[in-house]
């Protein structure tokens, strides 16, 4: 009988071992509530607290699917047959591929649960060493920091491709049924017989005080340790813990997903070989941005990670929207961010056999051809108002009458909107991914690749899970926003009668100041409000690579932030932290000024020069120094500079001096000069090299030698919009656009030497056998091979930021434009 009273519930509950806040909550949801009342209603004795967990944990997890054999499975935990989570999870699966009206075997059942299997520690200990030797010099570089890894392998079995058959056939067959509490005590014992106790080498790294400004504008969950994001390795370790901990790493190994029919599995593993197999999906009808390097790194990372394959799969069902331009893009972004597919798909190569399964659907009467008008199959489903849904007037017609129809929307005897395809499925059903979903409508479009050969195309819904099936992919890993469409993925792969992937869903990356929508980055380019697709100020992954993201930055921040089943949106100053963390391993130092005033330093001849060595990176010396020349004639920054000086002003003002970077002694204020507007044109100091003591100034600044510099063009990019969500903003999200988003600092120089990198990258370029090429209109895109050409340019303009050389720099002809990344992290409240 159903326990109604909910103190009792919160009672039995409690009784279970559940704390009485999480008792509450749970009796609260009304989705768990309902789990916990079929539950217990078979709990007829007291038991123990380990019992209770998993009598909870079954509650929590039980599918729809698997719930009218619940009173099977608790009856397995009370009799202390299940003893584990994985015992658990295992039974749940079990009962997910049995009907309702049909009893579990209990010989299966016990088989397919691992219930009665031996694992002895010995096993677990001969595992875990073979897993140990394997990693060979990393775990003695890594040592303790490597436990995470470690253990998350041991959950997949994994990490003994090279062990003896025996450890192999343990690890795929046995090792799940472990305690894993006792794996994990092993794998202590063993890293502390072969590393030691822990020591200084595994503590972590102390991260520098925050100045409070920045503290304030952290949250707990934006702050991350830093490590050294330029170490490959550092990186790569990130990607192994995307995976090996957390939600992904309780994903199925090949195999063990059910399938309707047990010989769609051994056909699919006859296939495979049991590899892992993935794929990353984009429309062709837009730019990728930093959400789909989150999307790449999961398909590609997982694969990777797993020793299997991802190709890249154009989703090619729209061709009014589609362009080859995209298609280009989209490869090159996925090579930029250093992943390679297994190969190239399109949907479109399965056109026919999508027909064909389409057809055979509505020879079985689980598809009709539907004549009703947008509004009408909107009105079927509920309407604005969510009213009561009912069945289209077509969908019983009869199956001879779908198929002719269907033949006449393929001949093109139907003008768009005047027929669909619709599958039958359930109106009633509380999941509007069963509401008989569209599979094909009339598009009168010639496609990118199959020209006119169609004017008939499948819908997403149709198309998305059918190719997964046909390229036999493993895991379908997507964002959240098809969360509802899980089951009417499986829905269709079953009705159809083919392989079924798993759908795991993961939570979608959104950043702060920033919008991502295609129809919204489209607006913004046709209004003429940025520059381009590649327009450095958007997060459009061109965007970024032209503005100087580095590609492993990127990866490091999307792989930090893991894999959870939450969307989230993180601030843009935590990527750009990223960035600025390994641009500082990474790039050379010069001199620039953005705005430069002329210094004329009184006391040393007109003709005076002094040559100075400037180290490339002050803590990599292996980095080299370069030259620069001191003179009577110098830059500085102007705002370096104030005609008043005040207690509080460090730099250069009457009665101060000021130090100059890498300069033996400093420069003391003498006079300036203004013009008829009363603007500062040229100041006169004094160098303080005849003075026995001089007083130690209290700021250095960089500085460059009037008679040996060079122009440059400086555009400083800063966020597009002025809040962190643009699209609160009334009326639109446009009014929130930052006047001040790119200013251009056309009088800007830099030190003679900078033209020494340009014909060092121009050298480069030919030796690797490529031809120097550059973007010469303004709004044009810069080209995979333009970006090439300079985007190893990266520099630190000292006190200023990072740049990189824009695509329109004349390398040949020593025209440059620099583009801000970021600025350095003193930028913020820089006042003195």
């Amino acid at each position: 009988m159903s326990i109604q009273n909910t103190e009792e519930l919160v009672t039995r509950l409690q009784k279970l071992g559940v704390s009485e806040n999480k008792a509450k909550e749970s009796v609260a949801n009304k989705k768990l509530r309902k789990n916990v009342e079929l539950i217990l209603d078979g709990v007829q004795v007291e038991v123990d607290k380990p019992t209770g967990t998993l009598l909870f944990s079954l509650a929590s997890q039980i599918t729809p699917k698997a719930a009218p054999h619940a009173k099977f499975i608790s009856d397995a935990i009370i009799r202390g047959d299940i003893q584990s989570t994985a015992q658990l999870s295992a039974g749940i699966k079990f009962a997910e591929t049995h009907s309702s009206d049909v009893s579990l075997n209990c010989a299966e059942f016990k088989k397919a649960c691992g219930i009665g299997v031996t694992v002895s520690r010995d096993d677990i200990v001969k595992y875990v060493s073979c897993l140990l030797q394997g990693l060979g010099s990393e775990l003695t570089e890594k040592r303790y920091s490597l436990l995470g890894a470690i253990l998350g392998k041991t959950r997949a079995g994994q990490g003994v491709e090279n062990a003896p058959e025996d450890v192999k056939s343990f690890a795929n067959e046995r090792l799940k049924w472990a305690n894993p509490a006792i794996v994990k005590e092993v794998v202590d014992e063993q890293m502390l017989t072969l590393l030691g106790p822990k020591d200084e080498r595994d503590a972590p790294k102390k991260v520098p005080k925050a100045k409070k400004e920045a503290k304030q504008a952290l949250t707990k969950k934006d702050s991350e340790p830093e490590i050294n994001i330029a170490d490959e390795k550092v990186v790569a370790d990130l990607l192994d813990r995307m995976f090996y901990e957390g939600e992904m790493a309780k994903l199925h190994k090949p195999g063990g997903n059910p399938q309707i029919d047990p010989a769609l599995m051994e056909q699919h593993l006859k296939e495979t070989r049991g590899q892992v197999l993935t794929r990353f999906p984009p429309e062709p009808n837009g730019l990728l941005h930093i959400g789909h390097a989150k999307a790449i790194n999961v398909d590609f990372g997982y694969a990777r990670v797993h020793k299997g394959s991802c190709c890249l799969r154009y989703d090619d069902t729209n061709p009014e929207a589609e362009e080859e331009r995209y298609f280009t893009s989209i490869l090159e972004n996925v090579q930029w961010l250093g992943f390679e597919p297994s190969r190239v798909t399109h949907s479109s190569d399965y056109f026919q056999r999508l027909y064909d399964v389409a057809v055979d659907l509505i020879k079985r009467d689980l598809a009709y051809v539907d004549h009703s008008t947008g509004a009408e199959i909107k009105e079927q489903r509920g309407g604005e108002n969510r009213g009561p849904r009912f069945d289209s007037p077509y969908r019983n017609r009869p199956v001879k009458e779908s198929l002719r129809e269907f033949e006449r929307m393929k001949n093109g005897e139907y003008e768009e909107g005047e027929a669909v395809l619709r599958m039958k499925m359930d109106m009633q059903n509380g999941n509007p991914q069963f509401w008989d979903l569209v599979a094909y409508r009339v598009l009168k479009a010639a496609h990118h690749r199959t020209g006119t050969k169609w004017v008939i195309y499948p819908t997403y819904d149709f198309t998305h899970c059918l190719v997964d099936s046909f390229e036999n992919i493993t895991h379908s890993l997507c964002t959240l926003e098809f969360r509802l469409s899980r089951e009417s993925y499986y829905w269709l792969c079953d009705a159809a009668r083919v392989y079924k992937p798993v759908q795991f869903e993961f939570g979608r990356l959104s950043i702060t100041n920033t919008v991502l929508s295609k129809r919204k980055l489209l607006k913004l380019v046709n209004q003429g409000l940025v520059r381009n697709w590649d327009d450095p100020r958007l997060y459009t992954l061109v965007g970024l690579r032209r503005r100087g993201f580095p590609p492993q930055a990127i990866n490091a921040f999307v792989r930090e932030l893991g894999v959870t089943t939450s969307n989230s949106t993180i601030r843009a100053s935590r990527l750009e932290n990223k960035v600025r963390e390994y641009l500082n391993e990474t790039t050379d130092r010069v001199m620039a000024v953005m705005d430069p005033l002329p210094v004329i330093i009184s006391n040393l001849p007109e003709d005076y020069e002094e040559i100075l060595e400037i180290p490339n990176h002050p803590r990599i010396p292996s980095k080299g120094k370069h030259k620069t020349i001191f003179s009577s004639k110098i830059y500085i920054d102007r705002e370096d500079f104030r005609p008043e000086g005040s207690k509080d002003y460090y730099r250069l003002a009457p009665g101060k001096n000021l130090g100059l970077l890498q300069v033996p002694y400093p420069i003391r204020y003498e006079s300036h000069t203004t013009d008829h507007d009363g603007h500062v044109v040229a100041v006169r100091c004094r160098y303080e090299n005849d003075l026995e003591k001089f007083s130690k100034p209290k700021t250095y600044v960089q500085w460059l030698s009037q008679r040996h510099c060079m122009n440059i063009e400086a555009r400083m990019y800063n966020s597009l919009f002025l809040h962190e969500n643009p699209n609160e903003v009334q009326p639109d999200f446009l009014a929130d656009i930052n006047p001040d988003s790119l200013q251009i600092k056309e009088q800007a120089k830099v030190e003679a030497n900078f033209a020494n990198y340009a014909q060092k990258a121009l050298e480069a370029i030919e030796a690797g056998g490529l031809k120097y090429v550059r973007t010469k209109v303004e709004k044009e895109m810069a080209t995979d091979a333009e970006l090439k050409c300079v985007e190893e340019l990266k520099f630190q303009f000292l006190r200023i930021g990072y740049f990189v050389v824009d695509p329109l720099s004349d390398l040949e002809n020593g025209k440059i434009v620099a583009s801000k990344i970021v600025g350095l992290k003193e930028d913020k409240g820089k006042q003195n």
